[in-house]
């Protein structure tokens, strides 16, 4: 595939042909290493280099093809892409006839060979877009330029301008907490071995911009074109359904590639900013006089993840995977400190003949079982040796495997991270007290820095399960104990009245004999896992628990007495001589639009809960809610769900402010725009007043982690805008109460009236429309697809029975995104806006509401940042490619009305917007991403067109048996999320 430079359309020799040999050699990728460096130099055209990168890529991918595939395929797919662009850069209807033409006539194995040139030139296109971000970046700051919005520099110079101290900034950030949580995705459409081969063409193409011979050049086109060739002979797909286990180590890879190294770089390069612009804030001296290094900061960035043991939906997902997940983290993470201390061990060769070292260095050095002599008189290296001894040790005896690396003898391993990070200090200290400054701020405090981090235990895993499996356990332990027959039909004052009496009872309520279901004695040995691998890895591996669909405050206590019944609640509720005290956090997750609206008075009870003081107090005067994007825009759409988790966050914070008790979000947060996702930076900003406060978590998922974290650069730019937009959000209040927020508040109150009633008018009241949605997107062809271990719904549906409640809010968002609508991400915003405008009355009113709308985008963080994220999922919509999925329904007159319907809608968004904005182009004022969206359509219309005739062909049941139409299909999926990139 070449791109953009035009070929000839047709060609009929071999690809052993002489005439195809000079055609390969012709061509053959060109330097564009000097083009690269004047563009960035003098400043013209700064997006040149990048769409050099994709036309380089593209011409290795296209040579590719003709060897693999011969002269004739790649005949085939270069005709399809000029025509595919003449169709969609030229608005050429012929062209659009022609594709569809090409298109129905391709062979099954054509078809596949097309679909896969297709999706991996979106793979490498989206490689050569984060390249030019890194490189955009690098320019600026060689240039000197001032710090760019979302960086760390930006933030610390609005806090202090705002008048915040560096002691003030130093005392806030020991109290925050930042928790990016990585979860496993039903949708997550790449295989890891893919992804692997694309990481390293990015390494490849990154080194690209560094000044090279000829023959280095030569040599890194040979390595890339080979990269290239790994893709394209590689399995695309999954030939099985992804295992937890699996996914455990896909997460896995990301902290190899970016965390490891990437947070403990990022928080040395905080404590030299703070430094910078706080000098006074500096506390820390060396003992010899030399030039002080920044105070350590406290390890306020952390990492949590779901994988392993996130059941909600998933019976894979048990106390073994769990501890197969503590497990698998653990061996990572000991694995990179012992080969950390190696390599301190070989760089640290000072002798005591040259320089002195600390007491506590040399109490070290001699406790160590290293005796060689020709290490006596190198502390630093004896001292290193015993600690890679002990924490070998520790490794094997933590997780059963032996190190590569020997040690030297058999030692007592380390009692816990704290006892490994004390002596990494001392080592540290010694440096700093006699003239090794320098040494110190190199891989020694990069070390310490992790193990404050990472502890034992890498992340923090996150437990999480469905209310009604807790009632269930609940009723049959009860029942079985004599205690209660029917526990899941009380009411629910009747429920707390039992629960609470149970949770005040020194005694068990599980029988040790009884033979309980299966279910149960799961739940139970997923609390008891738990509490073993506190004890072996430390606190942090397991402290939260989830609790999906909370309704009532009975759904928190159920789990508070199953964490009796398993040894992990101690003391007793409203007790003063033993109070409670409970190992996992509970936290609450409030999902549908109902939920979210009860969110504060179920906490307000729960805070309230006699003896529950004892409870927070225990976990440090901190109670985390959790608050979910995804179900909430299922339940309600994009504009009621936003504006309802809005409100939902007011409302906690006032009530946990009255309590004393500092409140936690964690932020559900999907990769498309219906599912909470968008720009992270812009959405931490636009949280209501007083929300953020220093403590946030947010989930990564799916694809958005590779998009974010696959490159190492990109990773530690993502965590620097999460960090930076919590500083601003936390520190610079006022940015966020604008003074007209009463009545903007009013105003957005009418809208999500309007635009709930247009949605659920739609979604959940129009006849049939489940069946149309079945019928115009592939959401059974995705549940078939070997994705994730989670199934696509928490309920298994036939077609009798299905329902849009039970099917699981990503497949739902995914699906939509593959038909080009990205229905989740804007419908009932034109209708509330006319709605509103249509009730003003006369003409002067009616402008007095666009006015009022204008100054809620110019003034209001939340309302902008809600609009910019919409206009680009409109952007990215197209209504001619979704009028094919919409053939797709067999039903005339429910297509007629649905698709109606929603085109009509999605005509008066894009106006009402524009009257809002003022901006008649989508993205306008984001010029680089409306570029990147509009080449890629061209790239992504025959994937679109591919996908549809297969699905016919597929579900017409003649072609039902072919595994190469299954695979087609599967193929288009991938390709088309890689191509929109926040699509699940």
């Amino acid at each position: 595939m070449t791109q953009p430079a035009a070929r000839p359309a047709s060609r009929t020799r071999s690809a052993g042909s002489k005439t195809s040999a000079r055609k390969l050699a012709a061509s053959a990728p060109k330097d564009t290493s000097n083009t690269k460096s004047k563009a960035a130099a003098n400043g013209a055209d700064k997006d040149l280099p990048l769409r050099e990168d994709i036309r380089f890529l593209g011409r290795l991918l296209g040579d590719c093809v003709r060897e693999q595939e011969g002269e004739a395929a790649f005949d085939l797919v270069e005709t399809i892409r000029q025509t595919a662009v003449r169709f969609r850069r030229e608005n050429d209807r012929a062209a659009g006839t022609e594709l569809d033409r090409l298109l129905k006539r391709l062979s099954r194995d054509q078809t596949n060979s097309v679909v896969r040139a297709f999706s991996y030139f979106s793979h490498l296109a989206n490689i050569a877009e984060d390249q030019h971000h890194n490189r955009r970046r690098r320019v600026h700051a060689l240039a000197g330029s001032p710090p760019q919005p979302g960086s760390i520099a930006r933030a610390l110079e609005a806090i202090d301008a705002a008048g915040v101290t560096g002691k003030q900034l130093r005392e806030f950030l020991d109290q925050a907490l930042i928790v990016p949580v990585l979860t496993a995705h039903p949708t997550e459409v790449q295989r890891k071995s893919i992804l692997d081969a694309e990481r390293e063409i990015a390494r490849l193409l990154a080194e690209r911009d560094l000044p090279m011979t000829a023959r280095e050049r030569d040599h890194n086109t040979a390595q890339l074109r080979a990269r290239v060739t790994t893709l394209w002979q590689t399995r695309m797909l999954r030939n099985t359904r992804l295992m937890v286990v699996d996914e455990i180590e896909n997460a896995l890879s990301y902290y190899r590639t970016t965390f490891l190294h990437g947070i403990p770089r990022l928080m040395s390069e905080i404590e030299e900013d703070i430094a910078a612009v706080f000098p006074a804030a500096r506390k820390t001296k060396s003992l010899n006089g030399a030039a002080s290094s920044p105070q350590p900061l406290a390890p306020f960035l952390q990492m949590g993840s779901w994988i392993g043991g996130d059941r909600d939906g998933n019976p894979n997902v048990t106390a073994e995977t769990l501890e197969h997940a503590a497990g698998q983290q653990a061996q990572m993470i000991l694995a990179w400190y012992l080969d950390e201390l190696h390599a301190l061990g070989a760089e640290l060769s000072m002798s005591s003949l040259m320089v002195d070292a600390s007491p506590e260095l040399m109490a070290l050095a001699e406790a160590s079982p290293d005796h060689s002599d020709h290490r006596a008189d190198e502390p630093y290296r004896r001292a290193l040796i015993g600690m890679y001894a002990r924490l070998a040790a520790t490794a094997h005896a933590l997780t059963g495997h032996t190190t590569m690396r020997h040690p030297v003898a058999d030692v007592e391993p380390y009692a816990n991270a704290e006892a490994f990070a004390a002596d990494v200090r001392i080592v540290v200290e010694s440096l700093r007290a006699h003239h090794g400054e320098a040494l110190s701020r190199a891989r020694i405090d990069s070390l310490a820095r992790a193990i404050a981090v990472f502890g034992f235990h890498l992340a923090s895993i996150d437990m999480r399960q469905v209310s009604d499996v807790h009632e269930a356990v609940i009723a049959e332990l009860l029942a079985a104990a004599g205690v209660e027959a029917d526990y899941a039909s009380l009411p629910e004052e009747r429920k707390l009245a039992l629960l609470l009496d149970e949770l005040r009872q020194p005694r068990p309520l599980t029988l040790p004999w009884h033979d309980y279901s299966e279910q149960t004695r799961a739940e139970l040995a997923i609390f008891s896992r738990a509490r073993d691998l506190r004890a072996r890895f430390g606190n942090r591996v397991a402290r939260n628990y989830i609790i999906s669909h909370t309704e009532t405050l009975s759904d928190l206590i159920e789990v508070m007495l199953l964490q009796k019944e398993t040894g992990m609640l101690r003391g007793t509720l409203g007790s003063k001589t033993d109070p409670a005290r409970m190992e996992l956090m509970v936290i609450p997750l409030f999902e549908t639009i109902e939920d979210l609206r009860n969110a504060a008075g179920i906490m307000q009870s729960l805070l309230e809960l006699p003896g529950f003081a004892s409870v927070i107090a225990a976990h440090g005067g901190e109670q985390e809610v959790m608050l979910g994007y995804s179900d909430s825009n299922k339940d309600g759409g994009f504009l009621t769900s936003n504006w309802e988790l809005y409100k939902a966050e007011l409302a906690l914070v006032k009530l946990f402010e009255t309590r004393r008790v500092k409140l936690r979000l964690f932020h559900g947060r999907g990769g498309t725009v219906g599912r909470g996702g968008g720009p992270t930076y812009q959405a931490i900003l636009s949280q209501p007043p007083g929300t953020v406060n220093g403590q946030i978590r947010l989930t990564e998922q799916g694809e958005i982690i590779n998009s974010k974290f696959a490159n190492a650069e990109i990773g530690r730019r993502n965590l620097e805008t999460v960090i930076a937009a919590t500083l601003e959000a936390s520190l610079l209040p006022t940015q966020n109460a604008p003074k007209e927020l009463a009545a903007y508040e009013a105003v957005m109150q009418q809208l999500s009236d309007h635009a709930f009633r247009a949605y659920r008018e739609l979604v959940y009241e129009t006849p049939g429309f489940k069946d149309y949605f079945f019928a115009t997107t592939p959401i059974t062809e995705i549940a078939d697809l070997n994705l994730g271990s989670r199934p696509a719904s928490r309920k298994l549906m036939d077609k009798q029975h299905r329902r849009i409640e039970d099917l699981r809010a990503i497949p739902w968002g995914f699906s939509w995104g593959q038909c080009r609508l990205l229905l989740p991400g804007w419908f009932g915003f034109g209708s509330a806006v006319k709605a509103l405008l249509d009730a003003a009355g006369d003409d002067k009113a009616r402008k007095a509401t666009e006015g009022a709308l204008r100054r809620m985008v110019r003034n209001w963080p939340f309302f902008s940042t809600l609009l910019s994220n919409m206009d680009m999922v409109l952007a990215k919509t197209d209504l001619a490619v979704a009028s094919r999925y919409a053939a797709l329904c067999e039903d005339k007159a429910l297509r007629k009305t649905v698709f109606a319907r929603i085109s009509a809608e999605w005509h008066l968004t894009s106006e009402m917007l524009a009257l809002i904005t003022g901006r008649q182009e989508r993205l306008s004022d984001n010029p680089l991403l409306a570029r990147s969206i509009k080449n890629r359509f061209a790239y992504l219309d025959p994937l679109n067109h591919l996908q549809v005739e297969l699905l016919k062909r597929y579900r017409a049941g003649k072609d039902c048996d072919d595994v190469r139409v299954r695979r087609g299909i599967h193929l288009t999926i991938n390709g088309v999320a890689a191509g929109l990139r926040n699509s699940g």
